[in-house]
């Protein structure tokens, strides 16, 4: 690129974020707000990335990103309450005399472990080549490893996710006006808060009775009467359940007779 080959160069990074639900913000370490093929990059001069450092190998390569902390941005309640968790970050160098020059890209990849320190926060940055660290054959297992209504449970969740209105917020019991499909049929399903300060974030369920519902942890936000949920049904991933209550036993994902190694400790006559 031409303006990378002068004596005295116009460089300014910038960092693109996108949440897994749809907000899109983007900084640069420049002095002043950029527009960057349609998105405005605001400055953030205090942000500034670890030496970059690019290879051809298999190893995976990860960076770390530290700024300071801004309301417009990326605040301490949005980071504690999980909205930047796997965040999609583009890192790449501009041409901040030129906007409408292509930028460089440097890196790209997601978010991984947040720390938060004197109104400054550090990311680490987790490249593609993270992937191949990841197990490539499952291990076994008793209970489905798929995840109700996924591509492989294929169980159709249409008539299994309802809207329901809270009534009461007790700690980790969450009482509705709407009760649960069957007994205990929320249990290791999901809430996803509609309205308010939890607004898009997802909560795990441990277990329902009637209208109520038991949440891992309580809501980040405090909650008030009238906010509306999403409850997407359970299941506890016994071969089971998968027959009685979704006939599914087909697309069942798990060796519930396999023998374990509590075989191999048997001894004649047992």
């Amino acid at each position: 690129m031409s303006w990378l080959d002068p004596a005295l160069t116009t460089i300014a990074f910038l960092w693109r974020l996108d949440r897994r639900d749809g907000v899109a913000l983007g900084f640069t370490g420049h002095d002043h707000d950029l527009e960057i093929s349609g998105l405005v990059y605001r400055a953030s001069p205090g942000m500034m990335p670890s030496a970059i450092r690019r290879t051809d190998g298999m190893e995976a390569d990860t960076l770390d990103v530290a700024g300071a902390l801004t309301g417009e941005g990326m605040n301490e309640a949005d980071l504690a309450a999980g909205r930047w968790d796997g965040a999609r970050v583009t890192l790449s160098a501009c041409d901040w005399s030129d906007p409408a020059a292509p930028p460089l890209l440097l890196a790209r990849g997601e978010l991984g472990a947040v720390g938060l320190e004197d109104a400054r926060f550090t990311a680490e940055l987790i490249g593609p080549s993270a992937i191949l660290d990841r197990a490539v054959v499952e291990q076994t297992s008793p209970e489905c490893r798929a995840v109700l209504g996924d591509a492989r449970c294929r169980v159709d969740m249409a008539a299994r996710v309802r809207i329901a209105r809270v009534l009461d917020v007790d700690g980790t019991t969450v009482t509705l006006d709407t009760a649960e499909p069957v007994p205990n049929g929320w249990a290791y399903g999901r809430l996803r808060w509609i309205g308010g300060e939890n607004s898009g974030l997802a909560a795990a369920i441990l277990r329902s009775d009637g209208v109520t519902v038991t949440l891992r942890e309580p809501p980040v936000f405090a909650v008030s009467p009238g906010k509306m949920v999403e409850l997407r049904e359970g299941c506890d991933g016994r071969f089971e359940t998968c027959v009685a209550r979704f006939a599914n036993a087909a697309n069942f994902r798990g060796e519930p007779h396999l023998p374990g190694n509590d075989l191999l400790t048997r001894y004649p006559g047992a």
